[in-house]
């Protein structure tokens, strides 16, 4: 009679057990690194286009 009782408290003991918890669980949120560009960066590309223009027309 002891080990049947000891048979049931055992399944018991384990059909009960849970490897976590039932919380959602806590997602942290990346972390996103952006370069700083320099201020020069904006108006070279423009600069960079007249001089271009300016240069095919200079050719005509």
């Amino acid at each position: 009679m002891k080990k049947l009782v000891l048979a049931a408290a055992l399944t018991a003991a384990a059909s009960s057990a849970s490897a976590g918890s039932l919380a959602d669980p806590i997602i942290e949120a990346p972390v996103i690194v952006e370069e700083a560009n320099s201020s020069s960066a904006g108006i070279l590309i423009p600069l960079l286009l007249i001089a271009v223009v300016a240069a095919a027309v200079a050719i005509d």
